[in-house]
């Protein structure tokens, strides 16, 4: 392997890493990190090769051609990424989360922000049907941000339910996976068989990825290919739609105990820190937050300027 091959799959299995964090955190879309490093179409092209008629091509000529049919490489690049990410971060997401809660979601808020400028900038043309289009998506995404969250059973079937469901979601740039699984009461059961290494439960989700996965990138590519323009301004409505669910400071109304005796927040409102302040007698880090914030639209923009469609030939 010649060492600028080794840089491309390195660089593939760092941003695997990133959509893994990002996928880590309820509101915040792994999808997004794909769009914004520039590997997204790549990503669903290299899905939906996952045919029948590509296992029907491992048969005929071998595992070198199917390797190459499928963009094996990049696949395996990306999936170790990811799953070395969803591995290690699971704790210090779960620590962040639960001791400074305002400093991480400004972070990813600036992430999110910047990201809708990214993609209107992809946008060749406005036309009547983008801008309807970012209406649809953004009610999408702030009634899902507003529904209540369920507690399903986490029985191995219902957890590969859920991850057939939420990878789906994890895809969709602006709209988070983990957050599907906490409206499915399916989000700490992820953590905690992540943690545990509950072999049973993460076999069933990571099979319900996989299903959903095939099925659900073939519509998406096949959306993209023929509305390219209306299907990123959709995307732009999720973005939009999902800063509701990333808004700093929360104030949280009502809880409800896991099944690990947890409590999760159930319903939130949004507060402006001096409120949230006085409402929860935390402190708001409004400096902080704001230089959190653009330090998250600076690690955006500057990956679309530093990162090139980079090729391995």
């Amino acid at each position: 392997m010649s060492s600028k091959i080794f840089k491309h799959y390195l660089m593939v299995l760092i941003k695997g890493m990133a959509m893994g964090a990002a996928d880590v955190v309820p509101g915040v879309s792994g999808g997004t990190v794909a769009f914004i490093t520039g590997i997204y179409e790549e990503l669903l092209n290299s899905l939906k090769r996952l045919t029948p008629m590509a296992l029907r091509l491992l048969w005929q000529q071998g595992p070198a051609a199917f390797w190459s049919h499928i963009n094996g490489s990049f696949l395996l690049a990306l999936g170790t990424g990811i799953l070395i990410s969803l591995l290690s971060l699971a704790r210090l997401i779960s620590y962040l989360m639960a001791d400074f809660p305002v400093l991480l979601w400004a972070f990813f808020f600036g992430l999110v922000i910047a990201s809708v400028v990214y993609i209107v900038r992809k946008i060749a043309h406005w036309t009547w049907r983008e801008w309807v289009a970012v209406i649809i998506g953004t009610a999408i995404a702030l009634a899902i941000s507003m529904a209540k969250p369920a507690q399903l059973p986490a029985e191995p079937w219902m957890v590969f339910s859920a991850g057939a469901i939420a990878i789906c979601a994890m895809i969709l740039p602006g709209v988070s996976g983990s957050f599907i699984l906490l409206l499915m009461g399916m989000y700490s059961v992820f953590l905690t068989a992540l943690k545990e290494l509950d072999l049973v439960l993460l076999s069933s989700f990571f099979g319900g990825c996989i299903l959903g996965l095939l099925l659900f990138s073939h519509f998406l590519s096949w959306l993209l290919n023929r509305f390219h323009n209306t299907t990123l301004a959709l995307l732009v409505g999720f973005l939009l739609g999902s800063l509701n669910v990333i808004w700093p400071w929360k104030h949280t109304l009502e809880t409800f105990t896991n099944r690990h005796g947890e409590q999760v927040a159930l319903v939130q409102e949004n507060l402006l820190p001096q409120a949230y302040a006085q409402a929860t007698g935390l402190e708001a880090y409004p400096i902080l937050a704001i230089v959190l914030a653009t330090v998250g639209v600076c690690l955006v923009l500057g990956l679309e300027y530093l990162v090139k469609p980079d090729t391995c030939e």
